[in-house]
């Protein structure tokens, strides 16, 4: 089975909807889409990713099962370095975050005493839920940290989703801690990753990154990435983000 995670195309979060270059990217995208053979799509509860996924099913005449837990992982906490605000449990400065070696462990992550306030480990576990329940419904039922192919396919399914919740499936599927995800890997808006299940011995499955953050169908029509979750490559860049 092929996993299709699509994030967003490009935001105006103030409407949570899509900005002009936002909508070009979804169109985009579904001249890419539309080529495929799709067993069934989901998409978030949220404008931005109904948006996106609106151009591709309206092309193929289909629809998507909406589900909540594809929103926006959104678990706030009181960042160390911001204790009088809440801010996204996800978005930590690197040099406090790659303190504390727990965050990098799969069973340690969420110890930490701003996660453990902030509720993060309940919110990531109703999102894996969602994810498992999903793909036994699709013929692949957890066991500890494999998949047992109950009815294996080559099927292709596709989820519009967010960058944060991306990878908290993401770090489900492959059991890693998702701290090293979120700060280390950016999608950008519109990227589709695709994951693969592998069946190496009969009922036996992990899954396995094939592509992260594709945007060629970007690329082939002479669109830029969007910036739009990144930070600034060097920090005294003008325009560019920095915290």
């Amino acid at each position: 089975m092929k996993l299709l995670i699509v994030r967003h195309a490009d935001p105006d979060y103030s409407i949570d909807s899509l900005t002009e270059k936002g909508w070009r990217e979804a169109g985009y995208l579904s001249e890419r889409l539309a080529g495929l053979e799709v067993k069934a799509f989901y998409v978030s509860p949220l404008g931005r990713a109904k948006d996106t996924a609106s151009l591709t099913l309206e092309k193929l005449g289909r629809t998507a099962v909406e589900c909540p837990w594809l929103r926006e992982f959104h678990s706030p906490i009181y960042r160390p370095d911001v204790p009088d605000r809440r801010m996204l449990a996800w978005d930590w400065l690197p040099q406090d975050w790659m303190a504390d070696e727990r965050f990098f462990h799969p069973d340690q992550w969420f110890q930490h005493e701003a996660m453990l306030e902030g509720g993060v480990k309940e919110a990531y576990d109703w999102v894996v839920q969602g994810l498992d329940g999903l793909l036994e419904r699709h013929g692949y039922r957890r066991e500890g940290r494999c998949y047992r192919a109950v009815e294996a396919s080559n099927d292709t399914i596709v989820l519009f989703c967010h960058f944060g919740v991306e990878c908290v499936l993401l770090s489900h599927l492959l059991n890693v801690s998702p701290m090293p995800l979120w700060h280390g890997m950016c999608a950008a808006p519109s990227s589709v990753t695709t994951v693969l299940t592998e069946e190496r011995r009969r009922g036996i499955v992990s899954f396995r990154i094939w592509a992260f953050g594709d945007v060629s169908h970007l690329y082939c029509h002479g669109e830029p990435p969007a910036f739009s979750g990144r930070f600034c490559e060097c920090y005294d860049n003008e325009g560019e983000r920095r915290d």
